[in-house]
């Protein structure tokens, strides 16, 4: 800096200028944006994955139940159009009604692909096992459905106790079944819930059985719930289509 003539009639130089005194203050700054930026993007993250489980478990079910109920009322125009008779499993063979589930019905299509139960539709099994139909004289009629999401038919299975009645619905008949088993918890590799004579639920003779499966836990795909019933007796479907008295 350059003396001035005060200075030099002072005899002294000017005084040095004031050095910067080191601070933490900007490196608290950064830090407080980067945790800025930070819980920004967990708060995105939570409302992406929040819209997620939206779409999962709720919008899945609106558009599968709107499915559902297109591809039923196109089955029952069939069934109206030619009145009962012979079996037409053009668009599904048939309806499922379990009352401790709930009032609705359940369409029944071939195959348990997720293409398939993701209509919001029960799926009899064509593999491993290949399932019976209830109008064979024995065997098992093998079903599956989603537990949650896509309509989510087989949400209820937990309510379903020994003695309720699962009744299945093709054009001219009524299928009247008895539940005498459950399995809570079972691999998803366990196939032997679905043969002809499922011994895991305690027979060992040949009869007309009905299976229910679906994945366990809630919101889980870890393992199967399975639900076994046995066919008490069949009723011919009239010309009112009058439900026997269980789903009265």
């Amino acid at each position: 800096m350059a003396r001035t003539d005060h200075d030099q009639r002072q005899g002294r130089d000017p005084a040095p200028p004031a050095q910067a005194q080191p601070t933490h203050t900007s490196g608290r700054g950064r830090i407080a944006a980067a945790i800025g930026v930070l819980g920004e993007l967990l708060i995105t993250a939570g409302l992406i994955l929040a819209l997620f489980v939206a779409y999962s478990l709720w919008w899945t079910n609106v558009l599968a139940d709107r499915e559902a109920k297109k591809q039923g009322d196109q089955v029952r125009k069939h069934w109206a159009a030619q009145g009962p008779g012979r079996l037409d499993t053009k668009d599904g063979i048939g309806f499922l009604h379990v009352p401790a589930m709930g009032d609705g019905e359940v369409l029944v299509r071939k195959g348990t692909s997720a293409k398939i139960l993701n209509d919001g539709v029960a799926g009899y099994y064509t593999e491993p096992v290949k399932s019976a139909m209830p109008w064979a004289k024995s065997g098992n009629f093998a079903l599956a459905a989603h537990r949650d999401g896509h309509g989510a038919k087989f949400h209820g299975i937990d309510k379903i106790h020994d003695g309720d009645p699962v009744v299945f619905e093709t054009r001219d008949t009524w299928y009247v079944y008895k539940v005498y088993a459950t399995l809570p918890e079972t691999s998803k590799f366990n196939v032997d819930v679905l043969d002809a004579v499922p011994k895991e639920s305690g027979r060992k003779k040949a009869g007309r059985y009905i299976t229910l499966s679906t994945c366990t836990p809630v919101y889980t795909s870890l393992h199967r719930y399975v639900v076994w019933g046995e066919l008490e007796r069949t009723e011919k479907v009239d010309a009112d289509r009058t439900p026997p008295e269980e789903l009265r």
